[in-house]
């Protein structure tokens, strides 16, 4: 499938332009993951910014419940949620984050208002990068 491939070495290419400051051995991780992204959209730029609006939306939604959650069961369904719509999209920062209170919940262990923080800062993070991802796409 040659538009298949074209379209996710586009995106791939797009990421490594985005990113031209490696460090030695070290290069920095944007927000999202640019190509997983692509991956997962079949190489459709159109999808791909789709599915980042709905995700910021997501997170914006799930992170306010999270915040104002107090029983186990809206804690547990909002970091779930936040999780796997993070590592469906490659924002593998926000997807870690969520786990680790995740499992410090399944375990019985408070919830640090740290760690919530923390969290936050990384949606904030990534809400950031795909507002200048649809900018840049509606510039286009």
């Amino acid at each position: 499938m040659p538009g298949l491939q074209s379209g996710v070495a586009r995106m791939a290419q797009r990421a490594f332009i985005e990113n031209a400051h490696p460090q030695p051995h070290h290069r920095p991780m944007r927000p999202v993951d640019l190509v997983h992204l692509a991956k997962q959209c079949l190489g459709d730029e159109n999808l791909e910014l789709e599915v980042l609006r709905l995700f910021d939306t997501t997170l914006a939604t799930y992170f306010g419940r999270l915040k104002l959650a107090t029983a186990f069961d809206d804690l547990a369904i909002n970091l779930h949620s936040i999780k796997g719509a993070s590592a469906g999209v490659g924002a593998w920062n926000v997807a870690e984050l969520a786990a680790s209170l995740e499992k410090d919940l399944q375990a019985g262990r408070p919830l640090k208002s740290e760690k919530i923080d923390d969290l936050g800062m990384a949606i904030e993070e990534v809400r950031d990068f795909v507002a200048r991802m649809l900018a840049n796409s509606e510039e286009a």
